[in-house]
């Protein structure tokens, strides 16, 4: 009966693969494949911004994966939510693996924050929609995960578009702060910033930077014992997952002097 309803709705308001265009289906197998059809590895952009946590991602933006995700961040084809979650969450899985200690208390996803102004514009938070997708994924598969949304920006960004690494890092230096009360949520589990996409790694090393900035005077406030050094352990323990990051951040070849910009990248 569910099919049956699926397919009427698909005559009266046609769908097409968001990777692909292929009608009457949200996503067909092969782009699905493309997003989740490889093990999520370590990336790195080239040049590295200092601070940049390490970072794990499901699949490199290109082709099919990056059509999906403009689909879901710019078009508003919300169903994605759901197909592109099941990517972060192995990429979440992969990110914590790497950590030490990642078995101690639930896994905390904190988004990296769109502006405001991007919000309104699409009429929904992307990167916040897929960390609940990704969270609600591992959960079912007996992860105690939670979505923490603490960070937000503290002052304009200017759009990122057409900006280089240098550009970008200048940008975003200093804009996001955490939320008051934002600390000690943070203190209770493993953190992993989440994003849908990693460009130059500037939004990423701004986030684990706004992090770091709370840590110091929230361990001061904990009496010395085993509570403060487990709230100081589970500051340090820093890792990111995206869904897609450049081909060539794949390669983690540090030699070379390219700098890759994509689309899509704007905060």
């Amino acid at each position: 009966m569910r099919g049956w309803w699926r397919e009427i709705a698909g005559l009266v308001l046609p769908v097409a693969c968001g990777g692909c265009g292929r009608p009457r289906t949200e996503l067909c197998p092969k782009c699905a494949r493309a997003l989740t059809g490889t093990a999520p590895r370590r990336v790195r952009p080239e040049p590295e911004p200092a601070g940049l946590p390490a970072v794990h991602a499901a699949a490199p933006y290109a082709d099919a994966v990056r059509e999906v995700l403009l689909a879901h961040k710019e078009r508003g084809a919300l169903a994605l939510a759901g197909p592109l979650g099941g990517a972060l969450a192995g990429a979440v899985e992969a990110a914590a693996g790497a950590l030490a200690g990642s078995g101690d208390g639930p896994l905390l996803l904190v988004p990296v924050p769109s502006s405001r102004r991007s919000v309104r514009a699409r009429g929904h938070d992307p990167t916040r929609r897929i960390a609940l997708a990704a969270a609600g994924r591992l959960r079912r598969a007996g992860r105690d995960v939670r979505v923490v949304p603490v960070l937000r920006q503290r002052r304009y960004v200017a759009d990122q578009a057409g900006l280089g690494a240098r550009g970008r890092l200048a940008n975003l230096s200093g804009a996001l702060e955490v939320v008051p009360g934002g600390a000690r949520l943070l203190a209770a589990g493993t953190v992993v910033l989440v994003d849908d996409l990693m460009t130059t790694g500037a939004s990423l090393a701004e986030a684990a930077r706004a992090l770091g900035a709370v840590q110091l005077s929230f361990i001061s406030e904990i009496p010395h014992g085993l509570a403060a050094a487990s709230a100081q352990h589970g500051f340090e323990q820093r890792a990111a997952a995206v869904i897609a990051s450049s081909p060539a951040s794949f390669e983690i070849n540090r030699n070379s002097s390219r700098s890759w910009i994509v689309a899509g990248g704007e905060r």
